[in-house]
C-alpha cells in the first residue's frame, strides 16, 4: 500500500498501524476477517465479494452500512464517556443473539473460542498501558445502530442475559493462565503474529494435550510494539480450514493457477480423511500446500503422511487419526457435525467439535473401564473355578489318606468364620465377637498328635493369652489330679489375629475374607505349615474359605459353600429331612409371596386344627432372629364354628364337605388382619411390625411350621461329622436352654436327656446319609423338638433345623471333654469321666469288695456361650476371677468338677461363656444359677443393674427344675443357699 501526498510523492503506509486498529476494534479477529472487511469496503471488487458470500464459507460477515466520513474535529476525546479506548473493546449493543450460547454448549478447554480462532489466547491476558500510543491508520467505523457485527454476535453469545459482563470458563485459566476482565471490556492482546506482519516469530506455547489446531504465539507482556517489516504474500502463510471452498484455499487460485488442479486434488481427499476420523478442527498452511502441490502431481489420493505434512497441528491431528478405538467412528452422527465445521459452515451446537472430542473421550474411558471390569470379573470367575477344582482335588486326597492322617502328626487350622450372606452379616451385632465364641476348638490338642492354629477375629491382650495358656496347660494336671503338674503347651497351639481386622470396619467381612486380605498372617501360616500334614476347619462356609485353603495348599474339611448355603436355609433343611424320611412339623416351605403365604397357612390351619401356634422362619436368618410366631386359633373368630362343624361331620365326611370349603374361605378372609395385629417377631428391635418382618420373609423366602401343642416341649441339638471317607459320626448332643424366650437357644445341658438315645441316633444317621448324598462334608448340627402328644401320651420327635457348620455347642463339648479327660458317647448320651482322686463312700466299698472298680461314672454339664452383662465392662477379667474364687466359683482338678469361664475379648468385656461340670444334672443346674446370681450381685450397683440375660437364665433353670424332677423342696433342704440364690 502506498500513500500519495499533494506533491505527488509516494510513501509507504505502515501496515502495522492498520493491523493494530482492526485488532483493537474487533478483539483480535483473525486475518481472514480483516481481509474480508477490507474487501467488503471496496465497492469495485464485486466478483471477490460474491465468492465470499458463499453459504459454506468459513467466515460469516456482518452487514456493513456505507458511512460518510466524519467531519474534522468530530473525533471523540478520551474524556467523552462514549469514546472508544484504543485498549478496550467497543461498547456492545443490547441486542439478543438469535442463537444464544448456552453454558453446556459453550466450548471448554482446548477447543474454546480461542481454539475456534474467534478470540486469540492473548486476549485473556491483562497488559499494562503501552509506553507509546501507536499511530492508527484511518479506518471506517462500524455502525452502532444496525444489525449486529460479528463481534457483537460473539458478545451476545457470551453474555446472553445482557448483563454487560463477559465470563469465561475457569478451565481457560488452567490452560492460558490468569486473565482479567472488567464489566463490558476485556484487556486486549498486544500485536501478535499475523499475515500483515513479518516480525520475528515469538516463542510458541502449546496446550499440554496438543489438541489445539496450531501453536499460539504469546509475546512477553512487557515487550513494546515492534515496527513493521516488509510485506509478504498473505497466501504463503495462510491458516485456514481444510476445505476446498474455504476462502483461504480459494485465495491460492490466482497466484498458483498453474497448480490449482493439484491443490484441489490434494485438499479434497485430505478433507475426507479428516472427516472420516472426526477430527474436530484442523488448519492448513498455505505455504506448505502450495509447495507440496507444485512439486508433486497428485493423480491419486495423498497419503496420510502427505496430508499431515501440510497441517499446522500435525502432531495433534496424528494423535486423533491413530489412537486405538477411534477408527470405529464413521461419517455419520457426531462425525457429520465435525465435517460441517471442516467446511466452515455453522455447527449444529456451539462448541460441538470439542463436545465430540469430549464424548469420544468419555466413551473411550467408559469402554476401558467396562473392559477392565469385565477382565476383573473373568479373573475372579476363573480364580473361583480354580479354587473349587482344587477344593475337590484336595478333598479326594484327604479322603484317600484320612485313615493315616487322623492317626498321625497333623495340624488343624481352625477359622471360626461366619460366612453368611452380606445382608445377614450386616445385622449381626458384634460380628467379630460372634465369630470368637468357639475358643473351645483349641482343645483339639487333647490328641497328642494334633497341633492347633486358631485364627482369632479379635486382638487378644497378653493377659487373655496367658489365661488360655494356663487353661490348656491343665491337661496333665487333670490326668494326675495334681495342680503342680500343669504343663506349658504353647508350642502345641498358636492364636493368630489377621492384621486386616480393623481395615474394613464398615464392610462386615467374615473372618475368612479378612484373613484372605492379611498377607503377613498368610505368610506366617505358610511357614508354620511347611512339611506338615494339615487341613482346615472353617465355620459357616464362604467362597473365601476356598481361596484361603488354596493359597495355603491345604484341604478343607467342609462342604462346598454353594451346597452349604442351599441346605442350611430353612427351606433347604426341609428338603434334606424329606429326603431322609424323618418326621417334621406340619408346614410349608419356599414361601415367596403374600398370596402363597395366606393360602398355605389357611390350608395348614384347616388340616391341623389342634395346632395353636404357628411359626414363620426366614430362610437365611440364624439364631432365631428371623423367626416370628402367632397363636392363630386363639384370635381366629371363626375357629369355634369350624370346630363344631368338624366334630359334627366327623373326620371322614369333613374332608369332602362343603362346610370345609366355607371354612377355608373364612380363614383366608380373617388372616391378613389377624397376622398384622398378633404376630410377634422374636427380634423386635429388628422387626418392630409384622409388615417389616413380612417384607424380609417374602424377599428371602421362608417356611411356615407348626409348634407342638403340648405342655412339655424340649429342644435339643446334635452335632455330627461326615468324615472324608463318608462315615457319619455323632459328636455331641444337648438339651437347649432358653434364657431369652422359647424360640432362641442360649445354652445347653450336655449330654441330652430328653429323647431315647437309640431313637435319636437312628434319626441322626438317616439325616447324615441324606446330607452325604447331597454333597455335604464336615461338621454340621441338627435341631430337634421333643414333646408328649396330648392325645396319645407318646413322645414325638420332629427334626426342625439344619446348620452345616461347626456349632458353639460342639466347641463347649470339646472343652468339657478336655477338662474332664473323659469321653462323650452320644450313642448312649453319657459323659464318661475317670474317677477323681477322692472316691465316694460307695465307690470305696465297691473297690474293697469282690467287684472291680467302675472305670467311669456318668457326668453332665451346663454350658452357655451367650451370657451377657453390661456391668462386666467395669471390671477386669483378673478381678472377676478373684471375685469368683472368693465365692468358691472355680474348677477342682482332683474332683474334675466345677466352673470354667470362656473369655472372648478384653475391650468391651460384656460377654462371656461359662461351663459348669458335675455328677448330677439338678445340682449342676443349681450351681450354674448360683454362679450367675453371685456375679450379678458383685458387679452391679444397687441403683444400676445393667442390661443382662443372667436373670432370664436363672428363671429358665428354675422352670426346668420344677418340671423335670419335682424335687425342688429336697434341694432347698440340702442346699438352702443355692435355693435362696435361685429365688433371688
Amino acid at each position: 500500500m502506498e500513500k500519495t501526498n499533494l506533491k505527488g510523492n509516494a510513501e509507504a503506509v505502515d501496515i502495522c498501524d492498520l493491523r493494530k486498529a482492526t485488532e483493537r476494534t474487533e478483539l483480535g479477529l483473525r486475518q481472514q476477517v480483516e481481509m474480508d472487511f477490507k474487501i467488503m469496503l471496496d465497492a469495485e471488487k464485486v466478483d471477490i465479494k460474491a465468492g465470499l458470500k458463499h453459504p459454506n464459507d468459513e467466515t460469516r460477515l456482518p452487514l456493513i452500512a456505507k458511512r460518510k466520513s466524519a467531519p474534522v474535529g468530530s473525533q471523540k476525546t478520551g474524556k467523552d464517556p462514549t469514546a472508544t479506548s484504543p485498549w478496550a473493546l467497543p461498547a456492545f449493543l443490547s441486542l439478543g443473539s438469535p442463537l444464544p450460547l448456552l453454558e453446556e454448549d459453550s466450548p471448554k478447554g482446548a477447543l474454546s473460542l480461542t481454539g475456534q480462532r474467534l478470540i486469540l489466547p492473548g486476549a485473556l491476558r491483562t497488559l499494562p498501558a503501552p509506553p507509546a500510543v501507536p499511530r492508527a491508520a484511518p479506518f471506517p467505523e462500524f455502525p452502532r445502530q444496525h444489525k449486529k457485527s460479528a463481534l457483537g454476535e460473539i458478545g451476545s453469545r457470551l453474555d446472553p442475559e445482557n448483563t454487560g459482563t463477559i465470563t469465561f470458563p475457569k478451565a481457560k485459566e488452567a490452560i492460558y493462565g490468569p486473565y482479567s476482565s472488567s464489566k463490558g471490556s476485556i484487556a486486549p492482546l498486544p500485536p501478535s503474529n499475523s499475515v500483515l506482519s513479518t516480525r520475528k516469530p515469538k516463542p510458541e506455547w502449546r496446550c499440554p494435550a496438543e489438541q489445539l489446531e496450531s501453536a499460539v504465539h504469546v509475546p512477553p507482556q512487557t515487550q513494546p510494539p515492534q515496527t513493521a517489516q516488509p510485506f509478504q504474500d498473505p497466501c504463503l502463510d495462510w491458516d485456514t480450514a481444510v476445505h476446498q471452498k474455504a476462502p483461504g484455499v480459494l485465495a491460492l487460485q490466482h497466484p498458483h493457477h498453474s497448480s490449482w488442479g493439484s491443490i484441489v486434488g490434494f485438499v479434497e481427499p485430505t478433507e475426507k480423511l479428516l472427516k472420516d476420523h472426526s477430527v474436530p478442527l484442523a488448519t492448513i498452511s498455505g505455504q506448505k500446500l502450495a509447495q507440496i502441490t507444485s512439486d508433486l502431481d497428485f493423480k491419486v489420493n495423498p497419503t496420510k503422511s502427505d496430508a499431515l505434512s501440510v497441517l499446522k497441528s500435525h502432531s495433534a491431528v496424528e494423535k486423533i487419526l491413530n489412537p486405538a478405538g477411534r477408527s470405529c467412528r464413521g461419517r455419520g452422527g457426531s462425525a457429520g457435525a465435525a465435517a460441517g465445521r471442516q467446511r466452515g459452515g455453522p455447527s449444529p451446537v456451539a462448541g460441538s467439535g470439542q463436545q465430540q472430542q469430549w464424548a469420544a473421550g468419555v466413551i473411550s474411558t467408559s469402554w476401558r473401564s467396562r473392559s477392565h471390569l469385565a477382565r476383573l470379573r473373568n479373573g475372579l470367575r476363573e480364580a473361583r473355578r480354580r479354587h473349587l477344582e482344587n477344593f475337590y482335588s484336595r478333598a479326594k486326597h484327604l479322603a484317600a489318606n484320612w485313615n493315616r492322617i487322623r492317626t498321625s502328626r497333623r495340624t488343624i487350622i481352625h477359622i471360626p468364620s461366619l460366612g453368611y450372606s452380606q445382608h445377614i452379616r450386616e445385622h449381626i451385632p458384634d460380628l467379630a465377637l460372634q465369630q470368637n465364641l468357639q475358643m473351645g476348638r483349641l482343645c483339639d490338642i487333647l490328641d497328642a498328635n494334633v497341633d492347633v492354629i486358631y485364627i482369632c477375629p479379635l486382638a487378644l491382650s497378653e493377659e487373655l493369652l496367658q489365661y488360655y495358656n494356663k487353661l490348656l496347660g491343665l491337661q496333665a494336671a487333670v490326668r494326675s489330679g495334681n495342680p503342680e503338674d500343669m504343663a506349658d503347651l504353647q508350642d502345641r497351639f498358636k492364636i493368630l489375629t489377621p492384621e486386616a481386622i480393623n481395615s474394613f470396619p464398615e464392610h462386615h467381612m467374615c473372618l475368612a475374607t479378612v484373613l484372605k486380605y492379611s498377607p503377613r498372617t498368610m505368610q506366617r501360616l505358610q511357614v508354620l505349615l511347611q512339611g506338615r500334614d494339615a487341613y482346615m476347619v472353617g465355620g459357616v462356609p464362604h467362597l473365601d474359605d476356598l481361596a484361603v485353603a488354596d493359597q495355603l495348599q491345604v484341604p478343607l474339611l467342609g462342604s462346598e459353600p454353594a451346597v452349604a448355603q442351599l441346605y442350611s436355609t430353612k427351606s433347604g433343611s426341609k428338603r434334606i429331612f424329606a429326603s431322609a424320611g424323618v418326621p417334621t412339623p406340619p408346614g410349608e416351605w419356599d414361601i415367596r409371596s403374600r398370596e402363597q403365604l395366606l393360602r398355605a397357612l389357611s390350608q395348614l390351619i384347616l388340616d391341623n386344627l389342634e395346632v395353636q401356634r404357628w411359626l414363620f422362619k426366614v430362610d437365611d436368618e440364624h439364631g432365631g432372629d428371623g423367626t416370628a410366631f402367632c397363636d392363630v386359633t386363639s384370635h381366629l373368630e371363626c375357629y369355634p364354628w369350624i370346630q363344631r362343624e368338624w366334630q359334627g361331620h366327623g373326620p371322614e365326611v369333613w374332608s369332602e364337605s362343603q362346610a370345609r370349603e366355607l371354612a377355608l374361605v373364612k380363614i383366608s378372609q380373617e388372616l391378613p388382619g389377624l397376622l398384622a395385629q398378633h404376630v410377634q417377631p422374636v427380634n423386635e428391635k429388628r422387626f418392630p411390625t409384622w409388615e417389616k418382618f413380612l417384607q424380609t420373609f417374602l424377599t428371602q423366602g421362608g417356611v411356615i411350621e407348626a409348634f407342638p401343642s403340648s405342655g412339655s416341649v424340649t429342644n435339643l441339638t446334635v452335632d455330627l461329622l461326615i468324615e472324608p471317607t463318608g462315615e457319619v459320626t455323632l459328636l455331641s448332643s444337648g438339651d437347649q436352654l432358653h434364657a431369652e424366650g422359647p424360640l432362641r437357644s442360649s445354652g445347653t445341658t450336655i449330654p441330652q436327656r430328653s429323647v431315647d438315645p437309640e431313637v435319636l441316633k437312628a434319626l441322626c444317621l438317616k439325616i447324615g446319609e441324606a446330607c452325604k448324598s447331597k454333597g455335604v462334608l464336615g461338621y454340621f448340627s441338627v435341631d430337634f423338638v421333643a414333646f408328649t402328644h396330648p392325645q396319645t401320651g407318646e413322645q414325638q420327635v420332629w427334626a426342625t433345623d439344619l446348620d452345616l457348620c461347626y456349632s458353639d455347642q460342639l466347641a463347649l463339648s470339646q472343652l468339657l471333654v478336655y477338662l474332664t479327660d473323659g469321653n462323650l458317647d452320644c450313642g448312649s448320651s453319657i459323659l464318661q469321666a475317670p474317677l477323681g482322686a477322692k472316691e465316694s463312700k460307695g465307690q470305696r466299698l465297691q473297690h474293697e469288695g469282690t467287684k472291680p472298680p467302675a472305670p467311669s461314672s456318668p457326668w453332665c454339664a451346663v454350658a452357655s456361650s451367650q451370657l451377657r452383662h453390661s456391668s462386666l465392662s467395669g471390671i477386669s477379667y483378673n478381678l472377676l476371677l478373684h471375685i469368683c474364687k472368693a465365692h468358691g466359683i472355680g474348677f477342682d482338678l482332683q474332683e474334675k468338677q466345677g466352673t470354667v469361664f470362656v473369655l472372648y475379648e478384653d475391650q468391651k468385656r460384656h460377654s462371656l461363656g461359662m461351663i459348669t461340670i458335675g455328677e448330677d444334672l439338678q445340682g449342676v443346674l443349681l450351681t450354674f444359677a448360683r454362679n450367675l446370681f453371685i456375679i450379678h450381685q458383685e458387679i452391679s450397683a444397687p441403683n444400676m443393674q445393667g442390661e443382662t440375660n443372667f436373670k432370664m437364665a436363672i428363671r429358665d433353670i428354675e422352670a426346668i427344675l420344677g418340671v423335670t424332677a419335682g424335687n425342688k423342696l429336697r434341694l432347698e433342704e440340702e442346699q438352702p443357699w443355692e435355693a435362696d440364690a435361685l429365688k433371688e
